[in-house]
């Protein structure tokens, strides 16, 4: 009765909004591993044995003639980098805390805040992770040389942001179907192994096969990139605006989905995930 009621604004609730989220992005990050120096050595590690396995894999298979004229190993990251941001935001928006969460019980804690705070810690792990790949590689290999840098960068946000949009859907649907959920993100995640055209240029391929890859908002960031990165590719096949269009209608879709499913919350459905 006799609580004081503080009055904070539009612009305190905002800063408090974003306060809320830089704290559990920490706790995000950390949550794997304590430390999370080894929660980014894990990660670099991980990316650095795909990149390894699939320079043996285009040697055994006599690909290499495919690449874009250049640094074959920048090649490959540039497919590899962008396959993992998008994959590692999607998991990491699909395994958020739902409404039924206890974390949830805790104002002004809400699922928006967890979304965006898993998306940040993901986008966070893996551009730390690139930074020091691409580091290690051009002090100890090779310098590196990027045509456009700031274009390429812009792709891994993309990618980064497609993934988000992708997770968001699947995160809604969660709750009501969590096996199908599961099993379908990891068909997901498999596929675009392949359909991600990282194994070869968009420019290079005939055009009955185009359709069975445009479709994915990934193949047109990694054919971007690589566009960005060497000044002998231009792609033709693959566009910027794509991936961007798609993933807006995806997130508006996702956050249909997302405030429907908070609003039949239940604490059941904790049993159930």
């Amino acid at each position: 009765m006799f609580e004081r009621q503080q009055v904070i604004g539009r612009w305190g609730s905002a800063r408090n909004v974003l306060w809320l989220i830089y704290h559990n992005t920490v706790r995000s990050v950390r949550k794997t591993h304590g430390s999370a120096l080894w929660a980014l050595l894990i990660n670099i590690l991980q990316t650095a044995l795909m990149v390894l396995i699939f320079v043996i894999m285009f040697d055994l298979l006599g690909m290499r003639r495919m690449a874009v004229r250049g640094d074959f190993l920048l090649y490959i990251m540039t497919g590899i980098f962008m396959f993992m941001v998008h994959v590692r935001a999607m998991s990491a928006v699909i395994g958020s805390e739902g409404p039924a969460s206890p974390m949830m019980q805790h104002l002004p804690m809400n699922t928006a805040i967890s979304i965006a705070s898993e998306a940040l810690a993901a986008l966070y792990i893996q551009l730390l992770s690139i930074a020091v790949i691409l580091f290690v590689y051009h002090v100890a290999w090779t310098p590196i040389e990027i045509y456009q840098p700031i274009g390429a960068f812009s792709m891994v946000l993309v990618s980064w942001f497609s993934g988000v949009a992708v997770g968001l859907v699947f995160l809604a649907i969660k709750p009501w179907a969590p096996n199908f959920v599961s099993m379908t993100s990891r068909v997901y995640m498999r596929a675009n192994m392949f359909a991600s055209g990282k194994m070869f240029l968009a420019n290079t391929l005939p055009a009955y096969m185009l359709p069975i890859f445009n479709w994915n908002p990934l193949f047109h960031t990694i054919d971007q990139t690589r566009g960005f990165t060497f000044i002998n590719y231009n792609p033709h096949f693959s566009s910027i605006s794509y991936p961007i269009y798609v993933s807006i209608v995806l997130i508006v879709i996702g956050l249909m989905g997302e405030f429907y499913t908070r609003k039949q919350a239940s604490l059941s459905w904790g049993a159930r995930q």
